[in-house]
């Protein structure tokens, strides 16, 4: 059986081309963890996840200080004992933040290992409903200098064009009438048969500031309107999602099961985004997902298609992936060597092994460095 042999990992910094807003933030460079597990059989998994817009090296101490000790020496196969052992260890550092993303891309790539060993694609092993491809919306609508309702609504416009039939684009950060423009935009450009996504990452405070968008809202038919709230206020989303009709979606930097349970025990989300990267690995995220299908909870995972594709790929109750479809947001899209594509508003997924792709290491090394704990 194949033995953990090393892990590597890098904390790489890689700047927007263009400086983004969105409703509480503005970024100009993303930080990304990376990490490889290689075993005994020379066979490597990947694992990755976005650390936040600074503190890149706060994941790298995590995984060569706290986790990769774990790891090394131990069965690959051991997933579920792996996991555990590591929650332990960073019991007092962890359990959320930067410890438990650095869990979540070791976990992710003990999967991808595995995949890789036995030669199956990630979404095979883990038992497949779409085999080819999975629904997905187009994630964009960022706020830019200068750019109107009408730039925002043709925006939207493109996505569909591409054949998407959902998009996805911010809001909350302008007065209730000026978003309401920028949705009326967007609505009107996409058409009515198009699912539109709201997505106000935290952006307000109390229900009452948050009706006084949504009866605004309302009348343009979203799909969900996603985090409204900080996410630790998860009593205002289940008080919210009582007062409105439109659905709310949360979850996306939650961590754990616990976390995720507290919001369906309270109503409190009608879809969760749980992300893979953040909330404790592919096998954290398989038990959230197993506990939402129980309440009748949908799953569209957050960010990173790379790996939420064929999740979305082996989960009933999973409906979409967030796609990005150039790299001017999620620049990620540079440090691997292949991409996901999309066809009639679909992913398609990789037939490789695993993941499907490799690291770009002449990029990485362009926005950081390996190091190898053994």
């Amino acid at each position: 059986m194949p033995r953990i042999e090393s892990v590597s990992v890098c904390a790489a910094s890689v700047p927007l081309d263009r400086v983004t807003s969105f409703a509480t933030r503005t970024v100009s460079t993303r930080h990304y963890g990376l990490v490889k597990v290689r075993s005994t059989d020379g066979v490597e998994g990947l694992g990755f996840c976005y650390v936040g817009s600074a503190g890149g090296e706060l994941l790298r101490v995590a995984v060569e200080q706290l986790l990769a000790p774990v790891l090394i020496g131990k069965d690959s196969y051991a997933v579920e004992g792996l996991w555990q052992a590591m929650y332990q260890e960073a019991l007092l550092q962890g359990r959320a933040g930067t410890v438990m993303r650095a869990l979540s891309i070791l976990d992710t790539a003990l999967w991808d290992l595995n995949a890789r060993t036995h030669g199956l694609p990630l979404h095979k092993l883990l038992g497949a409903v779409h085999l080819e491809s999975v629904p997905a919306y187009a994630s964009g609508g960022y706020y830019l200098d200068g750019k109107t309702p009408q730039m925002l609504g043709e925006e939207m416009a493109s996505y569909v064009e591409m054949g998407f039939k959902a998009v996805k684009m911010k809001a909350g950060r302008l007065s209730p009438r000026e978003e309401e423009a920028r949705v009326r935009a967007a609505r009107e450009a996409v058409g009515p048969d198009v699912e539109l996504m709201l997505d106000i990452n935290n952006g307000w405070t109390d229900t009452t500031q948050a009706l006084q968008y949504l009866k605004r809202f309302e009348p343009y038919d979203p799909y969900f309107v996603e985090e409204p709230f900080s996410p630790d206020d998860i009593d205002n989303h289940a008080r919210l999602a009582k007062l409105t009709r439109i659905p709310l979606a949360t979850g996306e930097i939650g961590y754990g099961r616990w976390y995720h349970k507290e919001l369906l025990d309270k109503g409190a989300a009608a879809i969760l985004q749980s992300d893979a990267l953040v909330c404790g690995g592919i096998s954290e995220w398989r038990r959230i997902a197993a506990t939402a299908a129980s309440y009748g909870v949908v799953m569209c995972p957050h960010w990173f298609h790379d790996v939420h594709a064929p999740l979305v790929a082996a989960t009933q109750n999973a409906r979409y992936v967030e796609f990005f479809w150039d790299d001017q947001v999620l620049n990620f899209r540079r440090l691997i060597d292949r991409q996901l594509g999309h066809r009639n508003g679909r992913v398609v997924l990789h037939d490789a092994p695993g993941l499907g792709f490799n690291f770009d290491e002449s990029a990485v090394a362009r926005y950081g460095s390996w190091t190898t704990v053994r």
